[in-house]
């Protein structure tokens, strides 16, 4: 078992508080997530899928509407089309399985529509937050199940970047939106990833009440952590973490096909209101 020293400093690229409580296996999954972008072509276990799906329909779900669903992509030229429409990332294709989750509000209205009962309330913006919130909550209780196994995983959200045409992929109705895909496999044991380190808690961690102002110090120390951790990783990235993120956020250029996301969702049945 891996010293929780060791993965705390890997997290935050320093030591950020003494551990004293107990330790466990969860817990050494949990802090050492990193995304995997390189995958051995081994297929996975019979039933993987299931116990990934048994494991994400564990996750809380708001009301019990339970809407969200997955598509479970293992055909190589289905996954060539999905690597195509996510701005050709590699791990798509070469991951032996891609899942894409879905804020599936399409059940409900069908079960509504069977009942001869209206389904109104699906137009408004709370019940698609809703089923992104159960989607994203389902997919990272598969995501660490699937570490737990000694899988590898990466989140893959530039399928919104083409999203009408991934429906069409899928094969997707009325109100089901894809928000997201999960590359899942066993990883390259040549490209061995490093934790990657996160912002320090005092910015992401409030008590009481939130305090923006307070954060500046923080922030910048984590700016010369991340340099420290780019130089280490041998990665040419420009700048900061600050700069960076600024620059993604000054223009609409980083939304790519995610700008007329409302466009999109209109189209998909959803009015937002």
């Amino acid at each position: 078992m891996t010293n929780p020293t060791e993965l705390l400093q890997s997290r935050y690229g320093e030591i950020p508080f003494n551990y004293d409580l107990p330790w466990n296996d969860f817990l050494e999954t949990l802090l050492s997530h990193r995304s995997i972008r390189s995958y051995l072509s081994d297929p996975l276990p019979p039933k993987t899928v299931e116990l990934l799906v048994a494991a994400a329909q564990s996750a809380a779900s708001s009301a019990n509407l339970q809407t969200w669903s997955v598509v479970a992509v293992e055909d190589e030229q289905r996954k060539e089309e999905l690597y195509r429409l996510s701005n050709n990332q590699a791990q798509v294709k070469q991951a032996p399985l891609f899942l894409v989750w879905l804020a599936d509000l399409g059940r409900l209205a069908h079960i509504a529509d069977s009942r001869g009962l209206p389904h109104v309330a699906l137009e408004y913006i709370e019940l698609l937050m809703k089923a992104i919130v159960d989607a994203s909550v389902a997919a990272q209780n598969a995501t660490l199940a699937a570490e737990s196994l000694g899988l590898g995983t990466v989140y893959i959200g530039a399928i919104r970047n083409n999203t009408q045409e991934v429906a069409t992929l899928l094969n997707l109705p009325s109100f089901v939106f894809p928000v997201f895909g999960l590359c899942v496999g066993y990883p390259n044991p040549e490209v061995q990833p490093a934790i990657k380190p996160r912002l320090p808690q005092s910015v992401i961690l409030h008590r009481e009440t939130y305090k923006l102002g307070e954060q500046d110090e923080a922030i910048a120390h984590y700016n010369d952590i991340m340099k420290q951790f780019y130089t280490q990783q041998k990665m040419n990235v420009p700048g900061d973490w600050s700069a960076q993120s600024a620059e993604r956020v000054a223009t609409l250029d980083y939304l790519k096909g995610c700008k007329n996301l409302r466009e999109v969702l209109n189209n998909f049945g959803f009015k937002l209101l």
